[in-house]
């Protein structure tokens, strides 16, 4: 089992828009990274991650499921380019803010605070636990 998070602009895709797609889920399209797409052909059915709103809020808002491997994106014809589908999983009772995932030294080698530009990003098994705690999930799923 991997880890992983996802940043959104709100005003293109937010938490509540992945939630209203249900269990289908939706897929991560659009990214033109190669490191953020060769993170995605790492991942495993079942693989978890947050779900990050960048630009506006700045936080952790929930945790996603991976629910379609790498498959080619729809939203072009160039064939490097590939993405996973994703579901929401659960709200993040509270939400974790940037300003507090870098307060926190457990934190400070995490992909969010060094690799700020990267779209998909790894998560390591401790800084998934910890952003839940922080988050307020007692029982995070796995």
């Amino acid at each position: 089992m991997a880890f992983w998070l996802y940043k959104s602009e709100p005003f293109k895709f937010s938490w509540e828009m992945l939630k209203a797609r249900g269990e289908a889920g939706e897929q991560w399209d659009g990214v033109r990274n190669y490191l953020a797409r060769n993170n995605m052909r790492a991942m495993q059915i079942g693989d978890k991650g947050f779900f990050y709103h960048s630009n506006e809020g700045l936080e952790v808002v929930g945790i996603t499921e991976v629910c379609a491997l790498a498959h080619p994106d729809s939203t072009t014809d160039d064939p490097r380019w590939e993405c996973v589908d994703i579901r929401a999983v659960c709200d993040m009772p509270k939400p974790v803010s940037l300003k507090d995932v870098k307060a926190n030294p457990k934190l400070a080698a995490m992909s969010l605070v060094t690799s700020m530009r990267l779209s998909v990003q790894p998560v390591t098994e401790e800084e998934y636990l910890e952003v839940c705690r922080m988050g307020g999930l007692d029982n995070p799923p796995r």
